[in-house]
């Protein structure tokens, strides 16, 4: 949601990916800020009565998108090949890339370019109409929900990498209470949505601060 940011947090990484005004998507999301207005995180991730998951999910999707966009836009002057020469969350967590199509096997790179690889390829998952249709009657896919779980687990990844690596930045910045408000919104969120399917992020959660 946007405006947990403020004004300061006009930079973004990549384009804002943004859902149709006078769509069923659209009129989603203002519910969702309406009720994440009432600063009640854990009510504002329940999927409101008589709507579809898969609709709620992408939504929720391309809003977590824009907001890690915002977030590491801030930074990106911390995030450096030189500051930064491998993806990682800590001393324990390491990020390799790869998409499945056009870098198959894992390669080892900075954090910015990992980050860059990712956010681009969110971006393609977005606006592939197939995946995340944004017209009404267009169903979703089958595999859907798994491209969307794939999706949130590699965001995740730059909250860990944020706060791990560039926590002082955004302190320095004053973002900490944006960041761990979103932070908090993404992890209620993917607990509800994708319960009780579990992706075994409880070790790395608990070692992230602000929460």
């Amino acid at each position: 949601m946007s405006f947990l940011f403020g004004s300061r947090s006009s930079k973004t990484f990549k384009p804002k990916k943004n859902i149709p005004e006078g769509s069923h998507q659209y009129e989603l999301l203002k519910h969702a800020e309406a009720t994440l207005g009432s600063g009640n995180l854990r009510m504002a991730v329940m999927l409101p009565e008589g709507e579809d998951l898969n609709e709620w999910v992408a939504v929720n999707t391309v809003d977590f998108f824009n907001q890690i966009n915002m977030l590491y836009g801030t930074i990106t002057d911390f995030c450096t090949e030189e500051s930064c020469p491998v993806m990682s969350a800590g001393p324990k967590y390491e990020y390799h890339w790869a998409d499945g199509t056009n870098i198959k096997k894992p390669i080892k790179c900075s954090a910015p370019k990992y980050i860059d690889y990712l956010m681009t390829w969110v971006q393609d998952q977005l606006d592939d109409e197939t995946l995340f249709p944004s017209k009404i009657g267009v169903p979703f896919p089958k595999n859907f929900m798994s491209v969307a779980k794939t999706i949130l687990k590699r965001l995740f990844r730059v909250y860990a990498h944020i706060y791990h690596q560039h926590f002082d930045p955004v302190i320095q910045l004053q973002e900490e209470a944006h960041l761990n408000t979103s932070f908090k919104h993404f992890i209620f969120f993917v607990q509800e949505a994708t319960a009780p399917t579990h992706w075994q992020w409880e070790p790395l959660i608990q070692f992230v601060p602000g929460i």
